[in-house]
């Protein structure tokens, strides 16, 4: 089973296999997201997710009980 990811506002949708880490899975995209620490803890890669919900992609991988996803990538001025 894959998960269908979906990354605004660029509009580039891709398979992922449920449990394969989000960062893996834009650079497969072409999509760059920033990154700091890798573990977390400096938010540099914090997007959002389908409704307001935020995470770090460093340390998140693509969820195993869903079907689709959708990943919102901002800008952090204060980064």
């Amino acid at each position: 089973m894959t998960v269908k990811i979906k990354f605004l506002p660029d509009d580039i949708t891709i398979d992922a296999e449920p449990g394969e880490p989000i960062l893996e899975v834009a650079d497969r995209a072409g999509i760059t997201i920033p990154t700091g620490c890798l573990m977390g803890s400096c938010h540099a890669c914090e997007v959002e997710i389908d409704e307001g919900q935020t995470i770090c992609a460093c340390i998140t991988a693509v969820p195993r009980d869903r079907k689709e996803l959708t990943i919102n990538l901002y800008v952090d001025p204060t980064w």
